[in-house]
């Protein structure tokens, strides 16, 4: 059966730690952190708006949002949402996502060019993850059934692969918007009084830890997508 065969198993076996490590070092790092304060002692929000205001950039809002480790920078209505423990925080942690969150809203300031691509990405991406591989595994198997002519089910199955590809490439076009936020956080941080020379360090761990779910995420989102072209040709071999 599709569900079972060798190659399948290898994929869950490797999608496992790679998905789940990750998570448990941004968690852990960001635990760790999110209890060293700071010198400068100020609160995450007050870092945001003055790195705003530093780089000229208007009409953007800073404002709470529930949750933990759900900061995020939105294009739409032009707002950084801070989580409320770093919105409030002055922590290490704290510092380190509220810069790296207005290095977003920096970038879509200054039209960075895979900001602009993910934005335009966005509307699909849903639609390709969630019924990319539906389409794949019901076309496969209604095909290994004979409810499928072997010519329409492999159709069906290549259109399936291109609506998850569009997903993975969107996790690949994320990685350098999330790595250059970091960059801009990082260079931020360097230059101004929001943390010591000994507390960026610790900052640029948090966005590390935090970059690399991004990367295994993406990694994982390609194995899977080759795993299905793998499958696919497998398919049109054996109806040949």
């Amino acid at each position: 059966m599709f569900y079972f065969d060798p190659l399948y198993m290898v994929l869950i076996l490797i999608g496992i730690p790679l998905i789940y490590v990750p998570q448990w070092w941004i968690k852990r790092t960001y635990e760790t952190y999110s209890h060293v304060g700071t010198f400068a002692a100020q609160k995450g929000v007050d870092v945001a708006l003055d790195i705003l205001r530093q780089q000229g950039i208007t009409g953007v809002e800073v404002e709470v949002t529930p949750g933990v480790l759900s900061d995020h920078y939105d294009p739409i209505s032009r707002k950084v949402r801070l989580s409320q423990d770093n919105y409030y925080g002055t922590s290490v942690a704290a510092v380190a996502v509220s810069a790296h969150e207005v290095g977003h809203a920096i970038q879509h300031a200054g039209g960075f060019s895979p900001v602009v691509l993910r934005s335009a990405m966005a509307p699909v991406v849903n639609i390709g993850s969630q019924f990319g591989p539906l389409l794949i595994i019901m076309s496969l198997i209604l095909m290994g059934m004979r409810f499928l002519a072997p010519s329409l089910g492999l159709t069906l199955a290549w259109v399936g692969v291109i609506l998850f590809g569009l997903a993975v490439l969107f996790h690949v076009v994320t990685l350098p918007v999330e790595i250059d936020a970091s960059r801009r956080a990082v260079g931020i941080l360097q230059t101004s009084q929001y943390l010591t020379a000994q507390e960026v360090p610790l900052a640029k761990k948090v966005l590390i830890a935090a970059a690399f779910t991004y990367v295994a995420t993406a990694l994982y989102a390609l194995m899977q997508l080759l795993y299905f072209i793998f499958e696919i040709l497998g398919a049109s071999r054996r109806n040949n």
